[in-house]
């Protein structure tokens, strides 16, 4: 991580987040629209596959719903995670405004299918006249770059239609932003949001390649997916005793100390979790403290003496830290 980043404070327009009192705020981004910088996340837990593909799961609408009521107006999902239709049942379910709530849904760009295709089928299982954020999953459908630059015109004719508010990319290296921002004529909308995995052992650094920064200077606002990766999944590691030094000064959980370590990167952040008091926790304290920016730094400089990927690894070496 750039030592700028770690007192980052401003999105990728250069316009400060939108502070509402005792609230997550909200990030602007190039296009204009606000996104919350906390979100819940369908995705891992609530995974739909197999023989329950094609069955209604009350769970997945019920975790959703205590979202929502917990108070998360932000919510994350994608065809490929085969829960869009509990996405759309609990937002009915929930009776609040559609203005309310930031809908985000992705496309995977499955063979024989176009974008098009996928975003009008995700539609209908949302039971949703528009989204707000519409992404493209992956890069790795692509056989060349002229396949992924058609892609994304099909993604600025979904833009044109205003059934989606934004449109954006998940999982894009540098090279492939690249090849967007290469398209024979230039970009009608570039992407606003680049959705990655993002933590201490994945700060996305090789060499003198920076995604994060790569992004903030094509003014794309950085998504957090798997922000607890360190505590969940990759410990024991170097930045435990930070986050458990760090949790006792603030009063809070290690988990929220990770996710402030994004928020206060000025990085939109995603959470799994279907525990309402754990839910509602997150909104109450997470605004109630910020991490200086040295604190944020001895935790990404910490981060980079590990490496843990834990999605995409089919795509990239054991080593590959990109």
């Amino acid at each position: 991580m750039n030592s700028a980043t770690s007192n980052f404070e401003v999105d990728a327009t250069g316009v400060s987040p939108k502070q509402i009192h005792n609230l997550i705020p909200s990030l602007k981004l190039s296009d204009g629209n606000e996104i919350p910088m906390l979100g819940y996340g369908l995705g891992t837990a609530n995974y739909k596959s197999g023989d329950s593909a094609d069955t209604i799961s009350e769970p997945i609408v019920n975790a959703t719903l205590t979202a929502l009521n917990a108070g998360y107006t932000h919510l994350d999902g994608a065809e490929v995670y085969g829960n869009e239709v509990e996405l759309g049942r609990a937002i009915a379910q929930s009776k609040l405004p559609r203005s309310s709530l930031y809908i985000t849904t992705k496309t995977i760009v499955r063979a024989g299918d176009t974008v098009t295709q996928s975003f009008n089928r995700s539609l209908e299982k949302l039971g949703l006249d528009y989204v707000d954020l519409y992404l493209l999953h992956s890069p790795f459908f692509a056989k060349n770059p002229e396949e992924l630059q058609a892609a994304w015109r099909e993604m600025e004719k979904i833009k044109d239609s205003g059934m989606a508010k934004s449109i954006g990319v998940s999982n894009f290296l540098i090279s492939h932003l690249q090849t967007l921002f290469d398209i024979p004529g230039g970009l009608q909308y570039p992407p606003v949001v680049n959705q990655i995995e993002y933590h201490p052992y994945l700060q996305h650094v090789v060499g003198g390649e920076d995604l994060v920064a790569f992004c903030r200077e094509k003014h794309i606002a950085i998504e957090a997916y798997s922000p607890l990766t360190a505590i969940t999944k990759a410990r024991p590691g170097p930045v435990d005793p930070i986050y458990t030094q760090l949790a006792k000064k603030y009063g809070v959980s290690e988990a929220e100390i990770a996710f402030r370590w994004c928020l206060d990167q000025g990085i939109v952040t995603l959470t799994t979790s279907s525990n309402e008091e754990r839910l509602k926790g997150y909104l109450k304290k997470l605004p109630s403290f910020k991490l200086t920016p040295k604190e944020v730094e001895d935790i990404a400089s910490a981060g980079k003496d590990k490496h843990y990927r834990v999605w995409w690894t089919e795509e990239f070496a054991a080593d590959d830290r990109r």
